[in-house]
């Protein structure tokens, strides 16, 4: 029996394996500022071969893997980064986000939930809100946890405490949620901003 090049594919490859690979030899690879080409004679594979490790289209060998590794200056294990656990995303598509009520739903503040991501230590959640003529300012906001306003549009004059904040589109605010909080000027409607919210999730029983 023919033994098979080094670098031949030992089988297309479709599972999670190859995506993830497929991923990491790419990413890698970029960082090193390295075109394909390059790449494939830094580590003696062929183009082709390299194309299709970077696609997912082969279950390439440990030793040409090892050979990448080398070539690219990290450990073989850093090209299985992320194959162990899944990743939980949450795509929320322009408009669809779920409408909740708030302590401001009453006074005219309206709220999208863009999504929730719960983990074993934190949980975050991200929320549009808009705030139009019929609202009304309503600084008394308080929760555990830390929050981020990035503003979209309008203006408004946010409170913190007894600090006062001139958000414009562009600007970003963090502090902590248990200090009183909320908008207390209206400059320019209509006026929208991003909140994310970071929380500490509760014990798992």
């Amino acid at each position: 029996m023919t033994a098979a090049a080094p670098d031949a594919p030992s089988g297309r490859g479709t599972g999670r394996l190859e995506r993830v690979i497929a991923l990491r030899v790419r990413e890698y690879r970029r960082a090193a500022g390295l075109s394909i080409a390059e790449m494939a004679t830094l580590v003696g594979v062929s183009k082709a071969m390299l194309s299709k490790i970077e696609n997912s289209q082969t279950s390439c060998s440990l030793a040409t893997l090892e050979r990448i590794a080398d070539g690219l200056k990290v450990p073989v294990t850093a090209l299985f980064r992320g194959v162990d656990s899944d990743r939980e995303a949450v795509y929320v598509p322009a408009g669809h986000g779920a409408q909740i009520v708030r302590r401001g739903t009453r006074v005219g503040h309206h709220y999208q939930l863009l999504g929730e991501l719960r983990g074993p230590r934190k949980r975050l959640e991200a929320v549009l809100v808009t705030l139009t003529e019929s609202s009304e300012v309503f600084p008394l906001f308080q929760h555990p946890g830390v929050e981020v306003l990035y503003m979209l549009e309008g203006e408004m004059v946010y409170g913190h405490g007894d600090a006062r904040y001139t958000m414009r589109p562009g600007d970003t605010l963090q502090f902590d949620g248990e200090g009183p909080h909320g908008p207390d000027e209206l400059v320019a409607l209509p006026i929208k901003f991003l909140s994310v919210t970071v929380l500490d999730a509760p014990p798992q029983t």
